[in-house]
Order: C-alpha cells, then sequence, then structure tokens
C-alpha cells in the first residue's frame, strides 16, 4: 500500500494533477495493508484527472479486493482498462467494468450505486458478459443504476453462467415485471445466489413472493450442502483417525518382528543374562496381552462398526419409506392442486372473457367519452376565447374610462383651483381696498374732529369776542353748522353706502365660493359612481372568471371520476390477467421443485449406498490387517518361544 501510495503522488505530480487531501487520508488509512484491503471512493469529489492517476495506478497493481465507488467510479475504471476514454465516460467506464470482471481474480465486493449503467445497453451487456465468466466475485451493489428490464435479462443471462455470487442488490432501478420474470427463471438454474435485494422496482407482489421462495429454496440447498461437507469432513477425518492407529499399530507389529530378529542374531550374548531374557518374556507376554486387548478393541470397534452400520440401513430404509410416502402424499397434493388450479383456470378463463367483453364496452364507451371530452375542450376553448376577447375588451373600455374620468377630474380640479384662487386673490385685493377706505375714512373723521375742536376753541375764545357779535352771527353761524353738519351726514350717508356695497359684494364673493363648492362636491359624487361603476365590472368580471373556472373545474371532476373507474376496471383485468400468470408460473415452480425434490432424493440415496460400500470395504480390508497382523505376532511370538529352549542345551 505504501508503494501504491508513493506511486500515485509521483504520477499526479508528473502530470500536475491535484493528489486531493480525501484520497491521501483514504490510502493513508489503508496503509500497510496487504491484499484484501478496501478502496472506498464513495463522498470523494473526484476529477477527472485523478481518476486517470488512480486508473493508472490500479492497472498496475491490483491490491484491492474491495471496491466502493460513487459517481466517478465508471471514470475511474475506464482509465485502469480503456485506451482512450473520449467524452462518453459512462458508457467507457461500463465496458472497463466488464473488462475488470474478466481479468480480476481478487475483487469479491464491488459496490457501483448511482451510476446510471443502465443507459447504455451495448456497454452493459459487455458489465454482464465480464460478471458471468467471473470466479471471484461474491457481492455486488447496483442500487440506482436506471436499470429497464432489457438490462435484467442481460444480468439473467449472466446469473445463469455465474457461480460464485451470493449477494445482488438491484435496488431502486426500472426492472418491472418482465425483469422480475427474468430473474425467476434465472434462478431456476443459479444455486449460489441467496440474498437478492429488489425494492422499488415496481414488482408485483406475487413475483417477489417467488424470488423470495427461490432465495430460500437456494439457501436450503446451501445449508445442506454445507452440512454434507461437514459430514463428510468428519467421516474422513474419523477414517484417517482409523488409518493412522492402524499405522501404529503396525509399526508396532514391525518393532517387535525387528526386536526378534536381534534377539535370533545375539542369542549367545543373551545366554548369560537368563533374567534379562526372562524379562523380555514376561514383557513380550505383556505385549502381547496388550495386542490381544487392542484386537478385542478393534473388533468391539468392528462390531460398533456394524451396529452403526446397521443402523444406518435401518435409518435408510426408513427414511426410503418415508420419502416414497412424503412422494406419494406431495403427488396426491400436486394432483389436487393442479385439479384446483385447472378448475380455477376455467373459471378465471370466464371471467377474463366477461371481462374482455365488458373492457370492449367501456372501451367504446371511453371512445364516446374521449369524443365528448374533446367537444367539451373545443367548446371550453372557444367560450374561454371568448371570455378572453370579452375582458380584454372590458378592460380596454375600463381603461379608456378610467383615462377619461381621471383626465375629467384633473380639468375640474385644475379649473376650481384656478376660480378659487382668482376670487381669493379678488378678496384680498377688496379687502385691502376697504381697509385703505376705512383708514381714510377714520383720517377724515379725526381730522374733523380736531376741526370741530379747533373751531369750538374758536367758538370759545371768540365767544368773549363775540359776544356782541353772537346775535348778529348766531344765525349765520347756526346756518354754516347746519351746512356743515349736513356735508357730514352726506359723507357719512356716502361712507355707509360704499360699506354697503363692500359687504354686498363679499357676500356674492362667498355665494360664488358656495357655489364653486357645491360644484366640486358634485363632481366628486359623480367620480365616486364612476369608481363604484368601474367595481361593479370588476366584480362581473370576477364573476364571470369564477364561474367559468368552476365549470371547468366541474368537468375536469367528472372526467377524471370516468378515468378513475376505467383505471380501476382496467387494473382490476390487470390484477385477473397477473393471478392467472402467477397461478400459472407457481404450477411450473411446484413440478419443477417436485422434480428437483425427488432428483435430489435419488441422488443422495445413491451417495449415501457408495458410502455404505466403501465403508463396508474399508471394515473388511481393516478385519483382514488386523488378523494377518495378529497372525504374525503368533507366529513371531511362537517362534520365539519354541527356539529359546535350543540355545540352553550345550550349556546344561
Amino acid at each position: 500500500m505504501e508503494d501504491f501510495r508513493r506511486t500515485y503522488l509521483r504520477l499526479c505530480k508528473e502530470g500536475g494533477v491535484d493528489p486531493q487531501e480525501s484520497v491521501l487520508a483514504q490510502l493513508q488509512e489503508t496503509r500497510g495493508a496487504a491484499a484484501g484491503s478496501r478502496l472506498d471512493l464513495r463522498g470523494h469529489s473526484l476529477s477527472v484527472d485523478t481518476c486517470a492517476v488512480l486508473g493508472r495506478v490500479l492497472h498496475k497493481d491490483t491490491l484491492f479486493t474491495e471496491l466502493l465507488g460513487g459517481r466517478r467510479v465508471g471514470i475511474f475504471l475506464s482509465f485502469c482498462y480503456c485506451a482512450d476514454c473520449g467524452n462518453n465516460l459512462r458508457s467507457t467506464g461500463a465496458e472497463a467494468l466488464g473488462k475488470l470482471l474478466v481479468r480480476n481474480k481478487t475483487l469479491c465486493r464491488l459496490v457501483l450505486e448511482w451510476n446510471a449503467l443502465g443507459m447504455w445497453e451495448e456497454a452493459f451487456s459487455v458489465f454482464c458478459e465480464g460478471l458471468a465468466t467471473n470466479a471471484c466475485l461474491t457481492q455486488l451493489d447496483l442500487r440506482n443504476n436506471q436499470i429497464n428490464h432489457q438490462g435484467a435479462s442481460e444480468l439473467c443471462l449472466a446469473l445463469k453462467r455465474n457461480s460464485t455470487l451470493q449477494e445482488l442488490d438491484v435496488r431502486w432501478n426500472n426492472i418491472g415485471l418482465l425483469g422480475g420474470r427474468s430473474f425467476l427463471e434465472a434462478l431456476q438454474q443459479n444455486r449460489t445466489l441467496t440474498h437478492l435485494e429488489m425494492a422499488g422496482n415496481n414488482i408485483p407482489s406475487d413475483t417477489l413472493k417467488a424470488l423470495e421462495q427461490a432465495m430460500d429454496h437456494n439457501s436450503d440447498r446451501q445449508s445442506t450442502v454445507r452440512e454434507s461437507r461437514s459430514r463428510t469432513q468428519v467421516l474422513s477425518k474419523e477414517i484417517q483417525i482409523l488409518k493412522e492407529e492402524k499405522g501404529r499399530q503396525v509399526w508396532s507389529c514391525w518393532e517387535i518382528d525387528f526386536s526378534s530378529m536381534t534377539t535370533s542374531i545375539h542369542v549367545g550374548q543373551l545366554q548369560e543374562a537368563l533374567n534379562e531374557r526372562k524379562s523380555v518374556v514376561n514383557s513380550l507376554t505383556a505385549k502381547f496381552q496388550m495386542t490381544e486387548a487392542a484386537l478385542a478393541m478393534s473388533e468391539q470397534k468392528n462390531h460398533n462398526l456394524g451396529e452403526l452400520l446397521s443402523r444406518v440401513k435401518t435409518e435408510k430404509d426408513e427414511q426410503r419409506e418415508r420419502q416414497s410416502r412424503e412422494r406419494k402424499k406431495e403427488q396426491e397434493d400436486s394432483a389436487l392442486r393442479e385439479g384446483k388450479l385447472l378448475r380455477e383456470i376455467n373459471s378465471m378463463s370466464e371471467i377474463n372473457v366477461q371481462l374482455k367483453n365488458k373492457l370492449e364496452k367501456m372501451e367504446s364507451r371511453c371512445k364516446s367519452q374521449q369524443d365528448q371530452i374533446f367537444e367539451l375542450k373545443q367548446e371550453l376553448t372557444n367560450s374561454t376565447a371568448e371570455l378572453k376577447l370579452r375582458l380584454a375588451q372590458a378592460e380596454e373600455r375600463l381603461e379608456m374610462e378610467k383615462k377619461r374620468s381621471k383626465q375629467s377630474l384633473e380639468d375640474m380640479n385644475n379649473l376650481r383651483q384656478k376660480e378659487v384662487d382668482h376670487v381669493n386673490r379678488h378678496l384680498e385685493e377688496s379687502e385691502r381696498a376697504l381697509q385703505d377706505r376705512i383708514l381714510k375714512l377714520e383720517g377724515q373723521r379725526i381730522q374733523l374732529e380736531e376741526e370741530l375742536s379747533r373751531a369750538k376753541a374758536a367758538c370759545v375764545t371768540e365767544r368773549a369776542q363775540a359776544e356782541e357779535e353772537q346775535g348778529k352771527v348766531r344765525v349765520q353761524v347756526r346756518l354754516e353748522e347746519q351746512q356743515r353738519v349736513s356735508g357730514l351726514e352726506e359723507k357719512l350717508r356716502g361712507l355707509r353706502q360704499s360699506r354697503d356695497e363692500s359687504q354686498s359684494h363679499c357676500s356674492q364673493q362667498k355665494q360664488t365660493i358656495a357655489e364653486l363648492q357645491a360644484r366640486s362636491g358634485q363632481q366628486s359624487i359623480e367620480t365616486d359612481g364612476l369608481r363604484r361603476r368601474i367595481e361593479e365590472l370588476q366584480q362581473e368580471l370576477s364573476g364571470k372568471d369564477q364561474e367559468k373556472v368552476a365549470e371547468v373545474s366541474r368537468v375536469r371532476v367528472e372526467l377524471q371520476e370516468q378515468m378513475g373507474h376505467l383505471q380501476a376496471e382496467r387494473t382490476a383485468q390487470g390484477g385477473l390477467k397477473e393471478k392467472i400468470a402467477a397461478l400459472e408460473r407457481e404450477m411450473k415452480v411446484l413440478a419443477s421443485n417436485h422434480r428437483e425434490a425427488t432428483l435430489d432424493k435419488e441422488s443422495e440415496i445413491s451417495s449415501l449406498f457408495e458410502k455404505l460400500r466403501l465403508r463396508e470395504a474399508e471394515i473388511q480390508r481393516m478385519r483382514e490387517d488386523e488378523a494377518q497382523r495378529a497372525s504374525f505376532l503368533q507366529n513371531a511370538i511362537l517362534t520365539y518361544v519354541q527356539g529359546s529352549p535350543l540355545h540352553y542345551s550345550p550349556k546344561k
């Protein structure tokens, strides 16, 4: 792994590619690991250059048994096994996966989720061909790869030829009913696949149940194979133990023979050691007793093995009888089930004919309703176009009325403002003129009062002087005073008249102002009436729109209800068809399972017969070896016992 990391850094440096810290961290986690490591590329935002470098490094040396890939794994593998990627990275990535599965001998687990391999049919067929020839992959994850029923058929062809894959995950694809049937057909030949995930593929529940039954059957078969293998291993171990024990016994016999040969050669030296010879004889007798005990034990073992063989035979006979009874019962059940299924198929065929007739009627009704829907749509489009045209005309008239009312309102407001300004200016000027005249009259009055006071003073001063002339001048003064008072009164009357005129002018101005205000109020009332008319028109338009929407929604609801009824009837007919197909498939599966169970039982019985025959031959051979060894030992002991007195006779 350290060489892999160094090669990766060197190629990144030569190509000027960013090695990416996430990839270095992943390589650092698996640092120092031997073959059998995991390369996890999920969650890494790999660039195309980084994928190219990793592909070149992995092409030189394959260290990983698990490859967990994300969306860029196709690009990565395309650089591993393709000379020129071009722009079609996903297609070449799938082909590279097929080449990888053909050549690789160490990869056991491959995760390819979210790669859209099913979009490229030719490339996916190359991938399936590689999977068919692969002999080491046991786990394959193909979730969210947009695999349709054609891709599923290609994958099932690969499963028929593959003999090592145990777990397959194809969730969240577009396999459908045809793909599910292809998987059922493939599982009739594939005996190694024990775990299959197919959720989110729009597959009917009966097909999923059939797939689960096939998976259970495969898992039961695998467990039976494992049990038979374990039993075979146990029996082989027992046989090996017996062989080793037999070898040890033979070796002990050869040791005894060798010791007897050395004693016969060195008999002269053993004459002086009679005690030793006696002890040797005692030891030989002890060994003989031990061998006799071993022989008795072996005979006991042979007896036990014979009893075991008889029990196995009885069990085999019982099992054969039980299997024959079960087979008869299964045949009777299958006959009853077939009769029941035939009756159901006949009833279903009658129902299917009725449903076909009903479907034809419903199709004719659907056509008529579609024609009505088309006519209603045309009427709806015509009414909507007419309403839109009326709405546009009303909006144009409304805009024109709004503009005209707004223009007239602005003109009236401007005119009223001008008149009010003119009246205000005129009133201000008249008020200023009246105030000036009042000030002038006040000044004249003050002057007159001063003149009067001066006259009175002159009168007082001159009284003394004019007392004499008073009598003469009194008449003349009175006349002058009367004339002067009459003149003043005339001036006062003129002032009063001018004041009355100014007051009447002010009242006229106020009356004109009131008339103008009344006219402005009337114009505001008219504008309010125009606004209310506009609002009424808008309400009428909204009411018509609501009526149109309600009519359209009512028509849509009626059409949806009719379509729902038609769809429900169509789904019911499809469900009946699927049920008929499921019953036919179940009959086929039951027949195939019955044939397979019969063949398995017969093969198992034949294998048990073969094992019993081999076991009997082994026991017979062991008995012959034991008898031959016992005869050899007995002959050696007799030879030794008979030869020892002859060597003692010369000394006597």
